[in-house]
């Protein structure tokens, strides 16, 4: 027997089996790195202990923006909950949000997109600017387009006059129905919604009279359509079940929108045949759809952000004047002293915008109301483009990361008697620095901040102390239930936005001034 090694021998024995055991050596190596990395990686916010598979959705109730507040009180101003393999993390202070919006704003600046969704992401990035997932060129370009034709110093002043007109119509609505019942978020609603239509398309799509128009019971289609974005969906937290819709959420938001689509694609039509008719250069910039069409957006994009910035401006600004003159007819002290600022101020003047800067009670008014009842109780979830370190705490990947700004503005250690309502609290003082809500100061953000900041901001600045000066100056309000102001009923709604439970019914009183 030959007992030679041959090559092949000598080959396993020098090269082959010293190769394996390095490799297993490095194996082995990787496996105690990886464990020493998951030792030392930071641990998720705290929470309320989630359960297995389904995780807190058992600790969820409909009046979420209390759920979450309760969350913080007892885990700290950073929480984090698992719904099925979704992982949300909220921010419950000015120090959390300023974190989230201004310290790691690049990063948590994608918005978080839910799978009832009508649209593909891909169609989304393209056309949105309240919705797009990721700040895109296309976002960009949009929020500049905007920035420049809507909402620039320029044409908000050019604007004006709109406003105004719309707001003396609805003044001498009311006037007509002394002594009758009217529903003040509706009335507002089409005033707010007319004001906008006539930027976009330069007419009235709603007419004052018994709420009725074009667009004929809008109002509460566009609160339906709010309630079904704000609804859980199963399949955000199970993305398995994506194919089966078992909600039937998604059917549910393309028949909406597509109703929603319907008010106005008309228009679009109409005014495309027009401007074709014209030489290109030659097509006028009379109103936003002419300039979205110049700017060769096709009608699904156009329809998109009309939808986007019509149920924005009109939802948060009826919300926040319907809350603010509920305030104020609970509070009887501080609409006496608004009275007395306008009659002051105003006189028998008539109310402009360029007047209203000088109303300092009424609209430290607005920004109590702002703090008390944020009109976007969470505003638009964000979501983690990458993982990041946020107060020594890990936040993974695309998690859904929101602010609870109804929690920082009842929260004592940042507000003295944060559950009354003290304007006052909102006039300076000697060397004391006032709290404003244009983004800078994170106690008071009802229009967010950073990238994602609320384009509309200073559209919003102006039509909301026109709109409640004109409502207070020119009549006295009358509270139907025979109980008064005391037993208003302030319960709240909760949604996308935080509207009031019941709507504000009110008498028409004589006109005041």
């Amino acid at each position: 027997m030959d007992h030679s090694i041959s090559k092949y021998e000598t080959l396993l024995l020098f090269v082959v089996v010293p190769l394996l055991l390095l490799l297993s050596i490095k194996q082995i190596n990787s496996k105690r790195t990886k464990k020493k990395k998951r030792k030392k990686e930071l641990p998720l916010p705290p929470g309320p202990k989630p359960w297995p598979l389904i995780g807190n959705i058992p600790h969820m109730t409909r009046k979420v923006h209390i759920t979450m507040t309760q969350f913080a009180k007892s885990h700290g101003p950073l929480i984090s909950l698992k719904l099925g393999a979704q992982v949300i993390v909220v921010a419950s202070s000015p120090a959390a949000a300023a974190e989230i919006l201004k310290t790691h704003d690049r990063i948590l600046s994608a918005r978080y997109a839910s799978n009832s969704n009508p649209f593909k992401l891909g169609d989304i990035d393209r056309m949105a600017i309240v919705s797009a997932t990721t700040c895109n060129d296309s976002w960009k370009s949009l929020r500049a387009l905007c920035r420049t034709e809507l909402f620039s110093g320029r044409a908000i002043e050019s604007q004006s006059a709109l406003r105004e007109r719309k707001v003396c119509e609805m003044v001498g609505f009311l006037a007509a129905r002394e002594g009758k019942v009217v529903d003040l978020g509706e009335i507002v609603f089409t005033t707010v919604f007319n004001s906008l239509c006539n930027l976009f398309f330069s007419e009235d799509l709603l007419v004052l009279e018994d709420g009725k128009g074009k667009a004929s019971g809008l109002k509460s289609h566009v609160s339906k359509l709010m309630e079904l974005a704000a609804t859980p969906n199963i399949v955000d937290f199970y993305p398995v079940l994506e194919l089966f819709d078992p909600q039937g959420l998604k059917k549910k938001m393309i028949k909406a929108v597509t109703k929603m689509f319907s008010v106005w694609e008309s228009y679009i039509k109409e005014r495309r045949e027009i401007l074709e008719s014209r030489s290109r250069g030659d097509a006028p910039k009379g109103d936003f759809l002419d300039v979205f069409i110049s700017n060769g957006f096709d009608d699904q994009k156009i329809n998109w952000l009309f939808l986007e910035l019509l149920t924005a401006g009109t939802e948060t600004t009826t919300t926040t004047v319907e809350w603010a003159m509920a305030e104020l007819l609970k509070n009887g002290k501080e609409m006496k002293k608004v009275r007395e600022e306008l009659k002051r101020e105003i006189g028998g003047n008539s109310i402009t915008e360029a007047n209203v800067s000088r109303l300092t009670f009424l609209n430290a008014c607005i920004k109590e109301t702002f703090r008390l009842h944020p009109p976007v109780p969470f505003l638009i979830p964000h979501c983690a483009q990458e993982t990041c370190e946020i107060m020594n705490y890990r936040i993974p990947k695309d998690s859904q990361v929101m602010v609870n700004l109804w929690a920082i503005g009842r929260d004592p250690s940042v507000w003295e008697d944060p559950l009354s309502f003290k304007p006052e609290r909102f006039i300076r003082k000697r060397s004391s620095t006032i709290v404003d809500f244009k983004g800078l100061h994170f106690e008071l953000l009802p229009f967010g901040s950073g990238r994602r900041v609320c384009p509309g901001l200073s559209m919003a600045v102006k039509q909301l102390p026109l709109i409640l000066a004109s409502l207070i100056k020119g009549f006295d309000w009358i509270l139907p239930d025979v109980d008064g102001p005391a037993k208003l009923d302030m319960a709240e709604k909760f949604g996308i936005t935080l509207q009031k439970e019941q709507p504000l019914l009110l008498v028409v009183g004589k006109q005041s001034m």
